[in-house]
């Protein structure tokens, strides 16, 4: 059986019984993405090293790019990075708006240590580390109150110099936090920590104690953006790794706010390749509708160019190192792979595993996998989500709690309409197996 800490085991197993991708644990559920983790690995240390990259994953709907995202984070976290994560949307987050996808960035910030968001906890923390570096040169003592914030403001001011010439209200915003904090103003810290986290409506009281103006724009978005690889290297954390997911979701959108947003996404690889952003790591997925077609980046050549990759030829010699990557979707073996991991998680934690081991053997597995991709019209690229859903709501959780059910005898395997997401309603046959309503198809053993 696998070896899993009883925390991991719960969250995974409650997150696939709702039909949702696991934020943890994701080391254990990766079937298939073994080809990737050399080169993966190889540009998270590139990173860590003062480097950036920008990937591209696609994939049809269905083939594990939100999985294939959150096992990255997951794998960045464990190497020291901060991540965020993000679904692109016209209204929650426009690409052509970069100061709300920085503010996407900043509420969705996390480690290792800090759940979402963990902007605070990074600030203050990088204060406690400049004080102690201030100690530890013996620039300034405790003892003397002034000197010693005098020397940590302009200890702060040298390691945001870079910062500081293309975006000066980022550091002055962080010397009147500090300056808030010490006189325990609560309210106005508040204020300005929101305004430095890209949040609009900040009080123009507190913006003033700053001797700043307005909000952030699109410009200081990519100014702030530096400031916080820059405290975040200066804590010691790796780096970023910024996930935007979902970016098909541009194809739908105002053909203007469209150019807009490619624009904006290409603006961000040029940056990115021009070394503006040390530390950073950006992650893109979209379905090769997205990639390739006349709605897509193909509407502005020169992002087309610079993420254009070969895929005419055999997926089995693809490039896990290109700037963009595909994903191919589970084959019927990966599907009943990942079927008995699965299996194998639950029955870590049950007080009857070898029931389970034997009951929901992997025959049985591959049976339940067979049916399910049936639903789907054979589509097993598309079947995971559903699959595992089936598997432990459905039977594990059955096979459990009952002593006597066998679901060889007692379960008929039933998809309805209604638990079918836009992709696995497309796959399957629209309500209609083999003439027959997919609520009637018993699973056949």
């Amino acid at each position: 059986m696998i070896d899993i800490s009883p925390r991991r085991r719960r969250e995974v197993i409650d997150a696939l019984r709702r039909g949702t991708v696991p934020q943890q644990g994701l080391d254990v559920l990766a079937v298939g993405l073994n080809r990737f983790d050399p080169a993966i690995s190889h540009e998270l240390e590139s990173v860590a090293t003062g480097g950036a990259v920008f990937k591209a994953v696609r994939g049809e709907y269905g083939s594990g790019k939100t999985f294939f995202a959150r096992w990255l984070v997951e794998a960045a976290k464990k190497r020291g990075f901060a991540t965020a994560e993000m679904q692109v949307s016209e209204t929650e987050t426009p690409l052509h708006r970069l100061e709300t996808v920085y503010r996407r960035v900043t509420e969705n910030l996390a480690t290792s240590e800090f759940a979402p968001s963990a902007l605070r906890e990074i600030v203050d923390g990088w204060f406690f580390a400049l004080e102690q570096d201030v100690i530890a040169a013996g620039s300034a003592s405790r003892e003397d109150p002034e000197a010693f914030d005098d020397a940590v403001v302009a200890l702060m001011e040298r390691r945001l110099e870079r910062v500081t010439r293309t975006a000066p209200a980022f550091s002055a915003v962080l010397r009147a936090y500090r300056e808030a904090l010490q006189v325990s103003d609560a309210g106005q810290a508040e204020g300005l920590l929101a305004w430095l986290g890209g949040q609009p409506h900040v009080a123009a009281s507190i913006r003033r104690t700053a001797g700043i103006r307005g909000e952030l724009d699109h410009f200081g978005a990519l100014g702030s953006l530096q400031g916080l690889l820059a405290i975040l290297r200066d804590s010691e954390y790796k780096g970023l790794v910024i996930v935007l997911d979902e970016v098909e979701t541009l194809q739908r959108v105002r053909s203007d706010v469209r150019e807009k947003s490619l624009n904006a996404l290409r603006q961000l690889v040029d940056e990115v390749d021009a070394g503006r952003f040390p530390g950073l790591y950006i992650l893109m997925t979209g379905t090769p509708a997205f990639y390739d077609g006349p709605q897509g980046m193909q509407r502005l050549q020169p992002l087309a160019q610079r993420l254009a990759v070969d895929f005419n030829t055999d997926s089995r010699f693809d490039n896990p190192r290109a700037a963009q990557i595909r994903l191919t979707g589970f084959s019927q073996e990966s599907l009943v792979e990942l079927g008995c991991r699965v299996r194998d998680i639950y029955a870590s934690g049950s007080d009857t595993p070898n029931r389970i081991l034997s009951i929901v053997d992997d025959p049985y597995v591959g049976v339940l996998a067979r049916a399910i991709s049936g639903e789907l019209g054979g589509r097993t690229g598309v079947a995971p989500r559903l699959f595992v859903k089936k598997l432990v709501g459905d039977v594990l959780d059955r096979v459990d709690q009952f002593p006597d059910f066998d679901p060889r005898r007692d379960y008929a395997l039933t998809v309805a309409n209604a638990e079918l997401s836009e992709s696995e309603r497309a796959a399957s046959k629209m309500g209609e197996v083999r003439g027959r309503s997919v609520d009637d198809v018993d699973l056949e053993i």
